[in-house]
């Protein structure tokens, strides 16, 4: 979970802004879920000043830390009691969005963004697990794992790439979900508006 009592940026009683990123859902066919109704959940559950953005299980609100810290099992079992599947809740606060931002180590080597990715990890990974991951898996694709986030350079595309979510997960025993560059360069503006 995100909520870390040691954290400089955790204080449990004020509310911040968060993000919450879900996998493999979509408007239509297989694993349907309406962006209206994931937002209820979210201010059903506490939350503040819940947007989504685009169809793809991006939400955007405001809750204190330890409500923050609730909402993926919270949430994830309110998808199933409600529409028969279970689908993985990753959270981070803006604080570390924007870090996720800035360190990405693509945009210092004059990568083209249209060709960066991000996963985000529900959990650190152990360094022994990252030492597992066969840097040659997919060439010419690159990645690089920093704290809880995969940043991916994936020049033939995501569809193409043998860098997958399956792969990564099984490797590093969490869950991912990826966000194209642009998808998470838009979330931080939304974050900080």
């Amino acid at each position: 979970m995100i909520a870390n009592p040691q954290s400089p940026i955790y204080n449990s009683s004020m509310s911040s802004s968060h993000l919450a990123l879900m996998r493999g859902i979509n408007v239509g066919g297989k694993n349907k879920l309406p962006m209206a109704d994931l937002a209820a959940m979210f201010t059903a559950a506490g939350c503040q000043e819940v947007r989504t953005f685009i169809q793809s299980g991006n939400i955007l609100f405001s809750a204190t830390n330890p409500l923050a810290a609730k909402l993926p099992d919270l949430i994830a079992a309110q998808i199933t009691k409600r529409f028969g599947y279970r689908t993985p809740v990753v959270l981070r606060t803006a604080a570390e969005l924007k870090n996720v931002v800035r360190a990405n180590p693509f945009l210092a080597q004059g990568l083209p963004e249209d060709n960066l990715h991000v996963l985000f990890l529900a959990d650190r990974p152990t360094p022994a697990a990252v030492k597992t991951l066969d840097p040659n898996r997919s060439a010419p694709d690159q990645f690089i794992v920093r704290g809880r986030e995969i940043y991916l350079h994936l020049p033939n595309g995501v569809a193409r790439s043998r860098l997958t979510n399956d792969y990564f997960d099984t490797k590093l025993s969490t869950i991912s979900t990826g966000r194209n560059w642009r998808t998470v360069t838009k979330l931080w503006e939304l974050i900080e508006a």
